[in-house]
Parts: structure tokens; sequence; C-alpha cells
């Protein structure tokens, strides 16, 4: 795969469609062989690779930092957990997995209710939806329960008197993300095994369109 030659827009559609359900890279992985990039390209390249492969660990790592910077404020602790639930909405599967769960959970209590919250019939064209985009929860977009979820942590962020203190430690999980995307050299699996198959399936979907 040459990273070099995949946009930044392209990753970022790729980890919204791609499976989150693997298991984190192990720590001795996580925190192996470090160098500063070469260039301004190599550093591009590293930086999108390693956000990609290692997006289970970062995912982590910003919701252990969160945790740890709130420990002492509950009401800030759920506002983080309201935005991670928000941010893992984002992603397809997460999304459409999170759906039936609740749908078939709710069927136990109510059929009725829980066959109004699936979500509308596409039309198929080529087999293929007419809104492979759209993703409901509920019978809602995910964009509502997006929102709410972003509203909700703000209003709870903001009555525990720890807005700036949760922006402060977004802002250092973001960086140590960052910087271990810049340092950790791509190891041969990263290059040619897992990554490059989970890649070239979302990739596939591209060039169908």
């Amino acid at each position: 795969m040459d990273w070099d030659s995949v946009a930044a827009e392209d990753v970022i559609e790729a980890l919204r469609e791609v499976e989150w359900s693997t298991s984190p890279r192990s720590l001795a992985e996580f925190f192996s062989r470090f160098a500063f990039p070469r260039s301004f390209s190599k550093w591009m390249s590293r930086l999108k690779c390693n956000l990609y492969y290692y997006r289970t660990n970062y995912f982590i790592l910003l919701i252990f930092v969160l945790g740890l910077a709130l420990i002492t404020r509950p009401l800030a602790i759920l506002g983080a957990a309201l935005t991670a639930l928000s941010l893992a909405f984002l992603n397809d599967s997460f999304a459409a997995t999170f759906n039936e769960k609740m749908i078939r959970t709710i069927r136990h209590f109510s059929p009725h209710l829980a066959a109004k919250m699936r979500p509308p019939h596409m039309p198929v064209i080529r087999g293929r939806s007419a809104a492979r985009k759209t993703v409901y929860i509920c019978g809602q977009p995910r964009l509502v329960f997006v929102l709410i979820g972003f509203i909700a942590s703000f209003v709870l962020w903001f009555t525990s008197c720890g807005l700036l203190w949760v922006l402060y430690a977004l802002t250092t999980a973001l960086f140590m993300i960052i910087l271990h995307a810049t340092l950790r050299t791509p190891n041969l699996k990263a290059r040619l095994n897992t990554f490059r198959e989970e890649f070239r399936a979302v990739w596939r979907n591209y060039s169908e369109l």
C-alpha cells in the first residue's frame, strides 16, 4: 500500500467504514521502534498508516487520558463516556451493530415499537442501496444521536465545572496520539498484512461506485 497516494479524506472515510471490533495491538508492538521521519512526505505517509493501523489503541488511549483527568469529576466522566459513544456512532459498523442490539432488546418488551424502529426501506440499484451511507439508529438518522450525545456531553462538562479541564485533557490525548503516530515506524506487518487487506476491502467500495 502506497500511503503517499492515499488522501486524508480517504483515510477518514476508511475509518468510518472499517470494522472496529478488532483487538488492540499488543503493548510490545505499540511501544517499539520509534524514529523521526526523514521528510514531510514520509511523515504524512507514516501518520496515515499508523492512524489506520493503531486506531483501536488510539481510541483506548483517548478514553484512558480523559478518564484519568476526570477521575474526581463524576459528571465529567459521564460526559466523556457520552462523547466516546457519539464518536463510535460515526463508524458504520458500530452504529449498525448498536441498532440491531437495541431493537432486539426492545422487541422483548414491545414488538410493535421495535418494528417501528426499523430503518426505512431503501431502493436497491445494481445490488447496492441507493443511500449506502445513510445509517439509522432506532429508526432515526445517525446524526440525531451524534448531536444529542455531543450536546449532552457539553452540558455535563459545563455543569461539572470541568470544561476547560476536559479541553486540556483532550488536547493532551490528541497530542500523544499524533506524537506516537509520528514516531512509530510502520513494521512489516503494518505494511504488508492486516491493514492492507482491510483497507483494500474498503477501497474496493470506492472503485465500484
